[in-house]
């Protein structure tokens, strides 16, 4: 993986503005620490930074092609999975080849399809190329959005950068917050809206989405959505494709010309995976090297819930005995949770997911000295419908996003004079409602098939777009490379048009899942029932974020949050005893502290001005 960036103008000479493509190149460092490029012309700038994974000496960008005396260039972040079935067609079509990498497949492919080069690709991805001769930029992102490409038009001048910082640093897009800004982190945070890129006018290219930039402006249009289709398979054909498609996903992204590793929980998908990758590895004589994180002291101050049944490290060390795996396990401590709350900020240019994001922030650190490639589970309960909220048919057909029913709790902290100017119920219930409107379903769909394709998008769309944001920011920000198997297009399509029916069977969650891949693992983890994302229940941990809003935010008269925020509602949540959750089961109390002390340090940092 790497970082991209850039700029297009049609005003100025680019090429006495190096030390500002410089300065876009070094804040993206931490994505590509091994190789870096730039390519400068009066009209256009890409700049690069290289993790290399495969073809090492090959793969170095950005990467030039000239045909018929046109010359292009392509900055590329990203994996293509059917980079051998593309290469080879390409080499049929005359187009030969000097690398390996798919760099070199991805820019030879726009020069044979164009626009419609994006429909062939298999992989997760975000690349720019430019036409020196037209004077035309294409960008184009994979359609689940699995890695990142924000923007920005300033001035008549396009800027583009896989992180937000790469914007900011480039001197002509100020650091500013509007009302919409404060909407995003109010009502939707730690999500966003897609497309939204919080900061006042940065914005995102939303997932199955590509753009051109020329004299004429911007353009950009979808290429791709969930789409139905009727199904005829069989169950038993169903289970048949469901492993296939699950298997071959996986195997095609163990191809790493360095060592590949896994993410290890004990649930049901990273044990999948881990289970495939362990087989796919032994033919090779290579033996695989699993990881997990947990928490000092979990064990002595865990509690079950609804959500959470049990916890992982018993399920973890039957995984990886099954498998004969090299295995390791990062235990993290209180202290060190809270200190990388303001590093994971860093890492998403945007307050996140709390102790969420700062502790697979420390976890990526640790991975990053066993490898430089990891494959991990996420996107599996987006799509075989393994939350909660798909199960329970009380919250499944209650109206709004599921994992966020508080927004009148939230309108609780704004002071009077900003919440009068933003209807957080209102902003909200658009965003959920064009959502559902936008969901396809075929005439004569059941009204239980429609909720639950709509429950997908929502899912689709909103919160696994949470979790792809984090899991890109805070692996990126260690130079580690993660995969995400499940984020396989082709997955995604089928299982959308299979009946709810399959997907629950057996009324287990993810059950079609767990049929499919039953003889991988042992039956104590096939038969686990589905428990988050680790995280602490050691109560020091509200004690220390409840201490650092105390100390940086409620002593400091000047805090930035405060600008929008009421100070008493802060102190409120340090003293109320009522747990309100922020974020579906990922965020209670001590979580809604730490992102709101994080929102603080958020606009110290970059310097956010506030613009309304």
């Amino acid at each position: 993986m790497c970082g991209i960036a850039g700029e297009v103008s049609y005003s100025q000479n680019l090429t006495v503005r190096e030390n500002d493509f410089l300065r876009m190149q070094r804040v993206l460092a931490p994505r590509g620490p091994d190789q870096q490029g730039m390519y400068l012309s009066p009209r256009a700038a890409l700049v690069h930074r290289r993790l290399a994974v495969i073809d090492i000496d090959g793969g170095r960008q950005p990467m030039r092609a000239d045909i018929g005396g046109r010359e292009y260039v392509i900055v590329y972040n990203g994996e293509l999975y059917n980079t051998q079935e593309l290469r080879g067609e390409l080499q049929r079509a005359g187009y030969v080849f000097e690398t390996r990498s798919d760099t070199e497949v991805v820019l030879k492919s726009f020069l044979a399809f164009g626009e419609k080069c994006v429909g062939k690709f298999n992989g997760i991805f975000a690349f720019a190329v430019w036409d020196e001769a037209a004077g035309r930029l294409f960008a184009a992102r994979d359609p689940i959005g699995v890695k990142p490409f924000f923007y920005a038009v300033k001035n008549g001048n396009f800027i583009f950068g896989s992180e937000i910082k790469a914007i900011l640093s480039n001197g002509e897009v100020p650091a500013e917050a509007d009302l919409g800004s404060v909407a995003e982190i109010i009502f939707m945070g730690p999500g966003r809206t897609p497309g939204c890129g919080v900061f006042r006018g940065i914005e995102e290219l939303k997932a199955g989405e590509r753009l051109w930039f020329g004299r004429e402006g911007l353009r950009k249009e979808r290429y791709w959505r969930l789409r139905d289709e009727e199904f005829r398979d069989t169950f038993e054909q169903c289970v048949e494709k469901t492993r296939f498609l699950v298997t071959d996903a996986i195997e095609r992204q163990l191809v790493s010309d360095v060592p590949v590793c896994t993410f290890l929980s004990g649930g049901l998908d990273s044990s999948i995976l881990s289970s495939v990758a362990s087989r796919s590895l032994k033919k090779r004589g290579e033996r695989l090297k699993t990881l997990s994180v947990d928490y000092r002291d979990n064990d002595k101050y865990f509690k079950k819930s609804k959500f959470q049944p049990n916890s992982d490290p018993e399920y973890i060390r039957a995984m990886s005995e099954y498998l004969g795996s090299e295995h390791i396990t990062v235990t993290l401590d209180t202290p060190e949770l809270v200190e990388a709350l303001y590093a994971a900020v860093d890492a998403r240019d945007l307050p996140g997911m709390a102790d969420v994001d700062s502790s697979l922030l420390l976890f990526c650190r640790k991975i990053k000295e066993n490898g430089t490639v990891a494959l991990s589970g996420e996107c599996a309960d987006e799509i075989f419908g393994g939350y909660p909220w798909y199960r329970d048919k009380e919250i499944r057909e209650r109206y709004g996003f599921p994992w966020a029913q508080t927004t009148e709790y939230r309108a609780s902290f704004l002071k009077e004079e900003v919440a009068e100017r933003i209807d957080g119920e209102r902003y909200v219930n658009e965003r959920y409602e064009a959502t559902v409107r936008d969901t396809d379903a075929l005439p004569g769909t059941t009204p239980t098939e429609r909720r639950m394709k709509e429950m997908m998008r929502l899912n689709f769309d909103w919160f696994m777009q949470t979790l792809l944001d984090r899991k890109d920011r805070m692996s990126m920000a260690c130079g580690l490379e993660v995969r995400v198997p499940f984020c396989d297009k082709r997955i995604a399509e089928y299982l959308y048009t299979v009946p709810w029916e399959f997907k629950d069977y057996r009324q287990y969650e993810k059950g079609l899942l767990r049929e499919a891949m039953k003889d991988l693992l042992p039956e104590k983890v096939l038969w686990r029932k589905k428990s988050p994302y680790p995280k602490t229940h050691n109560p020091a941990y509200l004690a220390a974020v409840s201490e650092e809003l105390r100390e940086k935010v409620l002593s400091d008269p000047d805090a930035p949050i405060l600008n929008f925020v009421k100070r008493e509602a802060l102190e409120s949540l340090l003293t109320d005893d009522r747990a309100v959750p922020w974020y579906g089961q990922l965020m209670n109390t001590p979580q809604t502290i730490a992102y709101l002390l994080t929102v603080d340090y958020w606009m110290r940092k970059y310097g956010v001005k506030i613009a309304f």
